[in-house]
Order: structure tokens, then sequence, then C-alpha cells
């Protein structure tokens, strides 16, 4: 990831233009998809394989606090102990609209500060993300196996374009940090890189909303 975000920064210093900035990261973007996308399916898979729910009860804990804060205690003694006695308390419309999207900019806002500091950092975040996503995905499939594909496109719908925003705030973090050590900070150049590293947060914060509107509204019609 360090190498990906050093080559992005280089590219970044002579492109402009919405489109033309997006032609030029979206290998980068891709290939950052499929390594979440991996990670996403090793710990379902072993997650479901190993069956004991207490391997994530941390992100069992923060699932529950999304999709049911008025009873997070209940929810998470329900899914630690393996019973799936049906969901109580869950917050519905726009009180769990409004949840998720907090919790996905706090997602944003530290995946920015990580690549920041240290542009490859912010795949701890990511991978703490995948992890949450396997929690779900074992909760949604009741620990069945042969339901992982399932589950996957279940949680994917809305999971692509949310993970699509977090790297595009990655590798603008990782841009910007990169292009303020080669250029200083009245270089034209990191100038020119911050432009571009706006026009990907801007991008990254609309696509959040939209995939935080497509888990709350359409993920539920597909899947019930």
């Amino acid at each position: 990831m360090y190498y990906i975000i050093k080559q992005e920064e280089e590219e970044d210093e002579i492109v402009e233009g919405l489109r033309r900035i997006w032609s030029v990261h979206k290998d980068a973007v891709f290939a950052l998809i499929w390594l979440f996308l991996g990670f996403v399916i090793a710990f379902s898979f072993w997650f479901l394989v190993l069956q004991d729910s207490n391997l994530l009860n941390a992100q069992i804990e923060t699932y529950c606090s999304i999709n049911s804060p008025s009873s997070i205690a209940e929810c998470v003694t329900q899914y630690s102990t393996g019973t799936f006695i049906g969901p109580t308390g869950y917050a519905i419309g726009v009180p769990r609209f409004l949840s998720i999207l907090e919790n996905n900019f706090y997602v944003l806002v530290f995946t920015l500060l990580f690549s920041l500091i240290f542009g490859a950092g912010a795949i701890f975040v990511l991978a703490w993300n995948a992890t949450v996503i396997a929690s779900a995905i074992g909760i949604f499939t009741k620990f069945e196996l042969s339901q992982i594909p399932y589950g996957l496109l279940r949680y994917m719908i809305h999971g692509l374009p949310e993970i699509t925003a977090y790297f595009l705030t990655a590798l603008a973090g990782g841009i910007l940090g990169a292009g303020f050590i080669r250029n200083g900070l009245n270089n034209r150049r990191f100038l020119h890189v911050l432009e571009n590293v706006v026009v990907l947060l801007f991008a990254a914060i609309i696509i959040l909303i939209i995939a935080g509107f497509m888990e709350v509204y359409l993920t539920p019609l597909l899947f019930h």
C-alpha cells in the first residue's frame, strides 16, 4: 500500500479535473478493493469455520452499537453466545441512517488521519472494518458456512461503495502527506496536490452518504 500511495502522489502532481483524477487513481482503488474483499472473505471463512463468536466480540459490539443502539448489551450477549433469537430494539429509518452515517464518518476521519501520518497506516483501519463486516456476515448467516456467498452479497451491495469512499480517503491522506514531504507548503506542486486531495475527499463524502442510504433503505428491501 505504501508504494501504491507513493506512485499515486507522483501522478497526482500533473493531473487536474475530476475525470482525469479518477482515471489516474482508479487502478489503485480497484487494487485496494480486491485487497479488502480478500480480507472480508478470509475473516468470514475462519469466523464461521471456528464457530466461536468470541473471536470477534469487539466487532460484534460495534455491529450492535450501529444496528441496535437502544439495547447494545442485550444484542452483544445474544450474538456472543451464538443464539439467534431475533433482534430487538433495532434502529430503523432516519435514526438508523444517522447512526450509520456517524459511525462511517468516524471511520473516514481515522482513515484520513492514519494515512496522513503514515500512508500505509490506513490499512489497519480498513482491516478492522473488514472484521466488522465479517462479524455481520456471521450474524446474518447464523454461522452457516454455506451461506457465506449470500452474506457477502448482502453486505457488499452497500459495502463496496462504502469501502470505495474509505480508499479514496486513504489515497487523499497518503497523497497529501507524501506531497508535503516532497514539495513543502509553498511549492506550486503541493497546492496542485492539495486541490486534488479536496476533490477526492468531496467524492468520498458523497459516496459515503449514498452508501449509508443504500444500507438503510435499499439492502433491507432485498434481504429480509
